[in-house]
C-alpha cells in the first residue's frame, strides 16, 4: 500500500511547495483542485465544481494509494469533516494516511501571496487579502490527534 498525504492549510502556506517535494523524493503522484479547476472548469471559485473535482481526485488517488504508489492530495482540507471523511474512506481500503499541517501568521501569507499574485504560476488563481480572510474565517485547524 502507498500513502496518502493530506496536505492542510490555508492559501500561501506551502502546500504545493510541500507537494512537489514529496514527488521529487517519494515518487508522489500529486493531485490539485486548483489545477484541475483551472485547466477543466477555468473558475477556480466554483465550489461546487470543485468537490465534484476534489471528490473525483480522491477516488483516483485511493486506487493509486491501493496500488501501491504515494499520492498526494493538495485540497486544503478547511474542516475536520472533510479531514476526518478522508481519513476514514483511505482507513477503508487499508490505505495509510498522513495529515500535514503547513501553517503561517497571516502577515507571512499575505506577503506570500502577494509574491505569487505578482507573477501567477500556470493553473492557479490570484489570492486577495480579502479572500484569505474568507478562508481564515472557514479555516478548522487540525487538532493533535489529526496530525502525524
Amino acid at each position: 500500500m502507498g500513502t496518502l498525504y493530506l496536505l492542510v492549510g490555508l492559501p500561501g502556506s506551502g502546500k504545493t511547495t510541500l507537494g512537489a517535494q514529496l514527488a521529487r523524493e517519494r515518487g508522489a503522484l500529486v493531485l490539485s483542485a486548483d489545477e484541475w479547476m483551472s485547466r477543466i472548469v477555468r473558475d477556480g471559485w466554483d465550489a461546487e465544481r470543485r468537490v465534484a473535482v476534489q471528490e473525483v481526485q480522491l477516488e483516483i488517488a485511493l486506487h493509486v494509494a491501493g496500488a501501491g504508489g504515494d499520492v498526494v492530495l493538495d485540497f486544503g482540507f478547511f474542516s475536520r469533516r472533510e479531514r476526518a471523511s478522508c481519513r476514514a474512506r483511505a482507513s477503508a481500503r487499508g490505505v495509510t494516511t498522513r495529515t500535514l499541517y503547513l501553517e503561517a501568521p497571516r502577515d507571512e501569507l499575505i506577503r506570500r501571496l502577494a509574491v505569487r499574485n505578482a507573477s501567477l504560476p500556470p493553473n492557479t488563481f490570484a489570492v486577495n487579502e480579502a479572500h484569505l480572510d474568507l478562508c481564515i474565517g472557514w479555516f478548522e485547524p487540525p487538532t493533535a490527534d489529526e496530525l502525524d
